[in-house]
């Protein structure tokens, strides 16, 4: 009696993640979908002035892989790059000088605000430097982009034409991350199919639709716009400031697109599981408002989602319970299933889409884990920084 109520236990648990999975493929935005690309573009009649901004701390490994690719835009209108380095110590400074000086192309400004205030995080006082220098320009639009990101030649028409066309504040592409170690091929297509499925792209690019995202590393932001929304001094504290930069601008009536990008791709290598552990440990605490609460729902959440559907197969065919194997094997396919258009969009082998079970699960101890840190009060480290508690920050204005 108690095997059969224990099966049935677990016949339920597994319907009740099914269930969950045909939500998730049909009620959650067609997250799963990768044709969300750049708008159709028309030309403006006259291509307005655009100021490019990018924040470097630390950067000399991947700058010669990016900001030449930076300078070397064709844009038929003015546009000239700030880069801001960040206090760094290896030399990105002079390193970005030598670089224009031997590509030439876009006038290069490099300039460095010093150290941040409280209540700053690194980036954001970077790029509020950046802005500032860039507005002394009167440019119409910013490019908020990363030191780590590489631009095709037409890349910043593109975004342009594309704002233009659409009418957008904000057109933000999701940068190709790089896919070569075997590490990177398990956990990066998940990390952007993770990002997509909380932030579904058709419903950031829909009029009157609260879900609000970007992607830091390619942000066009109309300087109006920034400048209406407050942005940086608004998010100024933000440790994941892409989302706080669409909320911000949003929340002012703002309208937002942002999609997969074809032509801008991410030259930062993360070789080793413990670098990929860090990207995604140091701030998915914050990602979850650092309350206990709601990390106790996204680990049972990720559990219910991803790891029952495996487990529900195993403990069918171990325990002889059909429906139980059978409920657990179509949760695992719709999810595979799901999965596949991302790994095709990173050119990865399809076998991999059964093993996302095993991903979500490292993602679940990165979450636990960047929790750990908080309350040990690390906080969120990154590049020598440790950044305080949100309840630390004296004088938010958000």
């Amino acid at each position: 009696m108690g095997q059969t109520a224990r099966v049935s236990a677990i016949a339920w648990i597994a319907a009740v993640s099914f269930a969950a999975w045909l939500w998730l493929l049909l009620c959650q935005g067609f997250f799963w979908r990768t044709d969300v690309r750049l708008p159709p573009e028309r030309d403006p009649g006259s291509w307005p002035a655009v100021g490019v901004v990018v924040p470097a701390r630390d950067e000399a490994e991947v700058l010669p892989s990016s900001l030449p690719s930076l300078l070397a835009q064709e844009y038929p209108g003015r546009a000239e790059v700030f880069l801001v380095d960040d206090g760094s110590s290896d030399g990105t400074g002079e390193l970005a000088r030598d670089l224009a000086r031997r590509h030439g192309g876009l006038p290069l400004t490099v300039s460095s605000p010093g150290e941040p205030p409280a209540g700053w995080t690194g980036k954001l006082w970077a790029v509020r430097h950046g802005i500032g220098l860039a507005r002394a320009r009167g440019p119409e639009y910013l490019l908020l982009t990363d030191a780590d990101i590489a631009h095709e030649p037409d890349s910043l028409r593109r975004l342009v034409a594309a704002a233009h066309a659409g009418g957008f504040d904000v057109v933000s592409q999701m940068a190709r991350l790089r896919v070569e170690s075997l590490w990177e091929r398990l956990v990066v297509p998940a990390f952007v199919y993770f990002f997509a499925q909380l932030y579904p792209f058709r419903r950031i690019g829909r009029k009157g639709a609260r879900t609000a995202a970007a992607a830091g590393g390619c942000v066009l932001l109309r300087a109006k716009t920034a400048e209406r929304a407050r942005v940086p001094d608004a998010i100024r504290h933000a440790v994941i400031d892409d989302v706080a930069l669409a909320r911000a601008v949003k929340g002012g009536g703002g309208h937002i697109w942002l999609g997969l990008a074809d032509r801008v791709d991410s030259v930062r290598p993360y070789p080793q599981l413990h670098d990929l552990w860090r990207m995604v440990s140091r701030s998915a605490y914050a990602q979850l408002r650092h309350s206990p609460l709601v990390l106790l729902g996204t680990v049972s959440g990720l559990a219910l989602v991803y790891l029952v559907p495996p487990v529900a197969v195993v403990a069918g065919l171990s325990l002889g319970d059909t429906v139980t194997a059978v409920l657990g094997g179509l949760a695992w396919l719709v999810m595979s299933g799901t999965y596949l258009p991302m790994l095709r969009y990173y050119r990865q082998p399809l076998w991999l889409a059964p093993l996302l079970p095993f991903t979500a699960f490292l993602y679940l101890l990165m979450t636990v884990d960047s929790a750990v840190q908080h309350y040990r009060g690390r906080g969120a480290a990154w590049k020598g920084r440790t950044y305080a508690r949100p309840d630390a920050v004296v004088g938010d204005e958000r």
